[in-house]
């Protein structure tokens, strides 16, 4: 496993891989129809849910100072509601974007310093007990792509194909 500059991100790290895994793993299967589908008209459909797994990563890549632009921001955008007259991309142009942003936010993660970490960061939730810092933002984005891999999950079920696979691929170093 890398070891990170900053011992902070000891539990980000396994983390973020981890989900990077689990990102592919969770939409294996599921074709650009079904991604589109919604349960009972309800439900986001596994498109929005993988777009907005996506935008956490250019999310963590602005709180590590990188200049890196979200193509997808008019859809995902400060996590936007899901909107039925869009034309949202594809599940094929999320994966590819998700594989280009991962790997250098992971890179980024490995070099961030504790100073970096500390810098006041506002999310504009006033919660009393969390310090709004990056650090902390860095965990809020960790901690919505796990919600967002829940979803997908479940929605796996719900379109009527087996469960997430927990198989790792060596190939996947980010």
């Amino acid at each position: 496993m890398d070891t990170p500059k900053s011992q902070k991100l000891e539990i980000i790290i396994p983390a973020y891989r981890m989900h990077s895994q689990s990102f592919f793993n969770a939409l294996d299967g599921i074709t650009e129809e079904l991604a589109l589908e919604r349960n009972n008209g309800k439900t986001n459909h596994v498109v929005w849910m993988a777009g907005n797994f996506v935008t956490c990563r250019y999310w963590i890549a602005g709180l590590l100072g990188m200049d890196e632009k979200d193509p997808n921001d008019a859809f995902f955008k400060d996590a936007k509601a899901l909107d039925e007259k869009l034309e949202y991309p594809s599940l094929e142009a999320l994966r590819k974007n998700f594989k280009d942003i991962s790997p250098k936010v992971y890179q980024k993660l490995l070099k961030a310093t504790d100073e970096q970490l500390s810098k006041a960061f506002s999310f504009g939730m006033n919660v009393p007990f969390v310090e709004e810092n990056v650090l902390n933002m860095i965990g809020m984005c960790i901690g919505r792509e796990d919600y967002l891999l829940g979803q997908i999950v479940l929605m796996r079920k719900l379109l009527g194909l087996k469960g997430m696979s927990y198989e790792m691929n060596e190939k996947i170093d980010y």
